[in-house]
């Protein structure tokens, strides 16, 4: 049964109400409710966290943060411990021992049966972001050769040691996937019906090693709520379930958006003035160097613009438009290679779609420009230099923006962390350049 409760009243709730009427209505409440009551009130943690069984307890630490799920499970005697990790599931298990030291870990795994412990550190040798660091262990297989009847008796033994069954995998006697077949289409059949006679051959396995963020895009593609991962003799590892690709691409976008930003994706609004410090100083220094650069451009030209003193009005001005515009085009081009959309195929035709955009918006502006330029000055050459500079820098802008994430891809560089500086040194860097270098050109007709 659902409670409908506000936090403060989910906190009076699990800390006074009776134990037997906890255990009743626990199942309605869902694990993130109550991480968030405990993230809320540290003071009462310890005590709702008594009140909850082995695993419900479980469930919170599979939703909790990395750095708050030993925390949690610190909380209790060795026993208690045990028994919570015995309720864990196995991906979630492994990505909290991922983040634990070596000593802790073993700690841990000292806690678990032998053969759990042998499957746990079986997962904890693929790469973390991978298919095989994020998929589960828990899911149910079947051979071809059993009947519908013996497929649910089968279920009804296993169910409780299955976090999800929306697919059941169809393997061979040396674990080679060979189908899948829908709990549907097993619930709607014969008794009598075989397996083998229902299957779909047509499954989609994901490589072990596949990178996670690949994994993300190929649930997006075919909306499935399952895929199973296989090994290089297709036999069947484990699962990834949508609940965990959600959780992938949320922590990629974030730290995607992180790196355009030039902030370590690590950093959180609850992290320590260190922390905070440590992630942003290296690229505000690398900032600094660019923008060195650009005002060395700017010195080459003190002349020019000690004669014609207008031109440093309008250099931010045609700098600024320019690095607006590459970032415009960083954006899209940075997201299209972190899903895929942009590939070997339509690069070309991108690339020129960005330089028309480059084009049009630069012509656009520029004309704008121009007669501002013209009305503030008074000077027609003065209009012409400052749109011609604009339309030139735009165009720089677009293509910056297209071919540096692109270059940084196939470096392996991940375009997320370092295109926006060197787009940003680009757009400045020229935009002065054009400005200043057209004024000097044209200096007697602005004098």
């Amino acid at each position: 049964m659902k409670l409908n409760m506000n936090k403060d009243e989910l906190r009076k709730f699990l800390l006074h109400a009776p134990q037997d009427r906890i255990m009743k209505y626990i199942e309605g409440i869902h694990p993130v409710d109550i991480l968030d009551v405990l993230r809320e009130n540290e003071d009462d943690r310890k005590d709702i966290l008594n009140r909850l069984s082995e695993k419900c307890i479980a469930s919170i630490i599979d939703e909790a943060e990395d750095e708050e799920k030993y925390e949690i499970l610190t909380e209790f005697s060795e026993n208690k411990q045990k028994n919570i990790i015995e309720e864990m599931s196995s991906d979630e298990l492994t990505d909290l021992l991922g983040i634990l030291s070596q000593e802790q870990a073993n700690k841990i795994l000292s806690k678990m049966t032998a053969e759990d412990a042998r499957r746990t550190r079986q997962l904890l040798s693929y790469e973390p972001d991978t298919a095989a660091g994020i998929m589960a262990t828990e899911f149910v297989s079947v051979k071809g050769d059993m009947t519908v009847e013996d497929t649910l008796k089968y279920l009804q033994r296993t169910s409780e040691d299955v976090e999800n069954i929306y697919d059941l995998y169809v393997i061979d006697e040396l674990d080679r996937l060979k189908g899948v077949v829908s709990l549907k289409e097993v619930a709607t059949s014969k008794f009598s019906t075989k397996i083998s006679d229902i299957l779909h051959v047509k499954v989609e396995g994901i490589p072990y090693d596949l990178d996670q963020e690949e994994v993300g895009h190929r649930f997006e593609k075919y909306g499935y709520l399952t895929m199973p991962v296989v090994d290089n003799y297709n036999r069947l590892l484990g699962i990834v379930t949508v609940d965990d690709v959600m959780q992938i691409l949320r922590d990629e976008s974030t730290e995607d958006i992180h790196r355009l930003g030039g902030v370590d994706e690590g950093e959180r609004i609850s992290g320590t003035l260190g922390e905070s410090v440590k992630s942003r100083l290296p690229w505000l220094i690398v900032n600094l160097v660019t923008a060195i650069l650009a005002s060395s451009v700017v010195g080459a030209f003190e002349g020019t613009i000690e004669k014609v003193v207008s031109l440093a009005t309008f250099m931010p001005i045609v700098a600024g438009m320019g690095g607006n515009a590459g970032t415009q085009t960083l954006t899209i081009i940075v997201r299209g290679l972190a899903l895929g959309e942009l590939d070997f195929n339509n690069m070309k035709r991108v690339f020129f779609k960005e330089v028309g955009i480059g084009l049009i918006t630069g012509a656009s502006i520029g004309a704008i420009i121009s007669v501002l330029g013209y009305l503030w000055e008074g000077n027609i050459f003065f209009g012409v230099v400052i749109g011609v500079a604009m339309i030139l820098n735009m165009i720089v802008a677009t293509i910056s923006g297209f071919l540096v994430p692109v270059v940084l891809k196939k470096l392996k560089i991940d375009p997320a962390l370092a295109s926006s500086v060197f787009v940003t040194t680009f757009t400045d860097v020229l935009g002065f350049l054009f400005f200043l270098g057209l004024a000097t050109v044209f200096v007697q007709q602005l004098i």
